[in-house]
């Protein structure tokens, strides 16, 4: 939830500061109707100059906490304490002029000591009984009494009228009270619940990683030998001279060199790079590069890739990106052999790149749990982690990933990336 200022409500005290303001402001619209119809409608002589300072007062403090809110990521909770105490202290200033005890509106006191054992810890709790009780007391002393108008015969029943009316205004505001009170709670759960998922989630990636990192430093070895005792073979006469074999040798010594390549974006998305530093490019050629490898590597025409971003802009290249979007599209390839579409948009200030295709689309319960580690339509045991990585790599850069099938068959995937989190100093390419 997000208020004003663009700060979310991810604080307690933020959000029982939100409710206070509310409450105050229907507090001060109950206090100028009830005493413009108390004064002018039955006729009841009020002091209207001492009476307005409270309720202007909370409207100023009203004022005066949203610029607090702004600037605030959390509110403590003593700033709550003197906020409810402000509201203890002005409910006492309209009793002393309109009766003290002898209004039934007294009871109001109740109703902010509900709130401040709701909102504020044990100790300000107790402040707030103290202050509501220390309030009563004064207001006993020596208050300004009502004027009545000469009608009226019974004050007894006027006294009921309005006790009636403060039991439904207190009934309303402890509703209104509690309902939000509970809505926060529920808001809160939902966000402890995504912060453990997050933690689980991200603990599952260092330890796929730390296995990551050790499978690709154990494979180094072993393809270093194989490049060496290939090269030694290309020399060898009786394989030189038969074409098929010298071209076999050759197309091994490609597929050596590719999978050094893999372990080395391996290593140097855990920050161990074999030599290879990330380097300054663009979104467009970044985007090439990546197609132009894919159509290398495999089928070609399959891939229809359209551009549509507009004026290029510098970025720096990330590893870890450039594998979660391959493995998009291997995923796509996987289930529409024949085609696959790949769109590259900017939408405002984010990237957008939607890979399409003709499979089968996603199943329900892949789409409700999109991103979800094990969560995979091709049934393999441990599938489902290339859509895991995705998420989570652009959870880290800002971004967001999100699935739909399309009409009448195939899949959709989108990605959105913020460019300032992969921009070079916001220039922008002819």
């Amino acid at each position: 939830m997000i208020h004003a200022g663009g700060l979310e409500d991810t604080d307690p005290g933020r959000r029982n500061m939100w409710l206070l303001v509310q409450l105050r402001w229907i507090a001060v619209g109950g206090q100028l109707a009830t005493i413009g119809f108390v004064h002018f409608v039955m006729g009841v002589h009020l002091p209207l100059v001492p009476l307005f300072i409270a309720p202007l007062l909370l409207a100023g403090i009203n004022l005066a906490t949203y610029p607090l809110l702004d600037r605030r990521a959390a509110i403590t909770n003593w700033e709550l304490t003197v906020a409810m105490l402000a509201d203890v202290g002005a409910l006492a200033w309209q009793l002393h002029f309109t009766g003290g005890l002898a209004n039934p509106f007294a009871f109001l006191f109740l109703l902010q000591v509900v709130t401040g054992a709701m909102l504020l810890q044990p100790g300000s709790s107790w402040m707030i009984v103290g202050a509501a009780s220390l309030a009563l007391f004064t207001i006993a002393i020596n208050p300004v009494p009502l004027d009545l108008p000469p009608s009226s015969r019974d004050p007894f029943r006027l006294y009921l009228a309005g006790s009636l009316i403060c039991f439904a205004l207190i009934a309303v505001l402890l509703v209104l009270l509690i309902t939000r009170i509970a809505r926060n709670l529920r808001e809160g759960d939902a966000e402890r619940a995504a912060i453990r998922q997050r933690a689980a989630e991200e603990d599952h990636i260092v330890r796929m990683g730390l296995l990551a990192t050790g499978a690709a430093h154990e494979l180094g070895t072993p393809l270093s030998s194989l490049s060496v005792i290939l090269g030694d073979w290309q020399h060898m006469q009786r394989i030189a001279g038969d074409k098929d074999l010298a071209q076999d040798v050759a197309d091994m010594q490609a597929e050596v060199a590719r999978c050094k390549t893999i372990v080395s974006g391996i290593l140097a998305s855990a920050g161990e790079a074999r030599g290879i530093a990330s380097e300054f490019t663009t979104v467009r050629h970044f985007l090439d590069d990546l197609v132009a490898d894919w159509r290398d590597s495999r089928l070609t025409g399959t891939l229809e890739y359209a551009d549509r971003f507009g004026p290029d802009l510098a970025i720096v290249s990330d590893t870890a990106l450039r594998q979660v979007l391959s493995n998009v599209i291997d995923n796509a390839a996987e289930v529409s052999p024949e085609w696959i579409g790949i769109t590259l948009l900017r939408d405002r200030d984010e990237m957008v790149i939607e890979v399409a295709d003709r499979g089968p689309g996603f199943a329900p319960e892949m789409l409700a749990g999109f991103g979800q580690p094990y969560r995979s339509s091709k049934g393999k045991a441990g599938g489902g982690l290339g859509l895991f990585l995705l998420v989570n790599v652009l959870r880290k850069l800002g971004g967001t990933a999100e699935a739909e099938n399309r009409v009448p068959r195939g899949a959709l995937v989108r990605i959105r990336l913020p460019l300032d989190a992969i921009a070079r100093g916001g220039e922008e390419q002819a």
